[in-house]
């Protein structure tokens, strides 16, 4: 595994480096080599130390090896795009643009892209470490009872609670869910990568959560690797009301709303018997009352639509979390971000609270979201 860690990390960086270096003055090659070297160790160590139990040293180096991704990920993307663009330049170059030209374009695009993949990584930082914006969000619902008029949910998702998100950040977020003061909180999973050994003292934060109808949770894929059996014994003792393809129903100002929450679209692959169900979720239901799903992956939706359901939340795609990668989104999932219609069902999916693996967002801002229920 090691081996072919190293073997793929050297290509992609002998890839670049083969791009690049040939087209840089000294100063510049110098400085770019020196980082491919660094760089193509780095990132296979990290990953294959990850999960080692010396700390603080398997956290920084954690750190270390992430921040290096975000930055090889940008550097390889641009690379591409400067292949692109001098494919172009080169076949311009038989009649339309002169051989000085094209010489000048290949020097200068040789320095600007790790120039610019440095200030990509840097401002994705940036974004990725500051708490998650509030998002607010009205959902319109057909004959939506009275009493329902304005009912606010607060949803955070895929916070990533793991080697650079600890108990600081999750505090923040924290903070700022309570001064929502929301009817009901939906955590949609993904909060943590790491076991609950590992990561206890640092999902704390989370037990003083405070909303009038109380906070649940939904499993994500990585509660499953990290050990989902665990976790949701951990997050009950926190206060949290963890929904297993099971509902509540909530009494709210004369009017009855049901809760409804489902294992991850992928937890049959863990265990047979938690395979995800929305149908399931909502036996013994009252049948007129207004439907919500919490469902981690926004794909439980083709399930969710024929089962009633007025609202589902999901989380699950960070949104893409940085370029060029939200474009592949929809490959594996219907909705990337955002309140989607599917049928009769609104679907709102989160673009994730946190962030995981590499610390970087770049056009997919994380988010806190307050959602209203108004009447259509």
């Amino acid at each position: 595994m090691m081996l072919r860690l190293f073997g793929f990390s050297a290509l992609i960086h002998a890839y670049i480096g083969w791009r690049l270096l040939p087209d840089m003055p000294l100063a510049a090659l110098a400085a770019t080599a020196a980082w491919l070297a660094v760089s193509a160790v780095l990132i296979p160590v990290s990953f294959a130390r990850r999960r080692s139990e010396r700390q603080p040293f398997a956290d920084r180096l954690a750190w270390a090896g992430l921040l290096a991704i975000g930055a090889l990920s940008s550097l390889l993307v641009l690379t591409v795009l400067r292949d692109v663009v001098l494919l172009v330049a080169w076949v311009a170059s038989h009649g339309l643009i002169t051989a000085a030209a094209l010489a000048q374009i290949r020097d200068a695009s040789a320095i600007a892209v790790p120039a610019f993949a440095g200030v990509a990584t840097l401002v994705g930082l940036f974004n990725a470490r500051r708490r998650a914006q509030v998002r607010f969000v009205d959902v319109p619902i057909v004959d939506l009872p009275a009493g329902l008029h304005g009912f606010t949910i607060a949803q955070i998702s895929d916070i990533h609670i793991g080697s650079t998100i600890k108990r600081g950040y999750v505090s923040a977020i924290v903070d700022a869910v309570n001064e929502l003061e929301p009817d009901m909180i939906a955590v949609t999973g993904d909060l943590v990568d790491g076991s609950v050994r590992q990561l206890s003292r640092h999902t704390e934060p989370i037990a003083r959560l405070t909303a009038r109808h109380g906070t649940y949770f939904v499993t994500g894929n990585h509660e499953y690797y990290s050990g989902a059996g665990a976790w949701v014994v951990e997050l009950r003792r926190l206060g949290l009301r963890v929904l297993q393809n099971e509902h509540v129903v909530l009494h709210h100002e004369g009017e009855d709303i049901v809760v409804a929450g489902v294992t991850d679209y992928g937890s049959q692959h863990f265990d047979a018997e938690q395979r995800s169900d929305p149908a399931a979720a909502l036996a013994g239901a009252p049948a007129a009352a207004v439907k919500v799903l919490l469902a981690h992956q926004p794909r439980s939706a083709f399930a969710a639509a024929p089962a009633g359901y007025h609202l589902q939340l999901s989380g699950h795609t960070h949104g893409g979390q940085f370029l060029p990668w939200n474009l592949f989104v929809r490959l594996q999932q219907p909705f990337t971000a955002g309140l989607h219609r599917l049928g009769a069902l609104w679907v709102y999916v989160s673009r994730g609270t946190g962030y995981w693996g590499p610390p970087k967002r770049l056009g997919a801002p994380s988010e806190i979201t307050r959602l209203r229920l108004v009447p259509a």
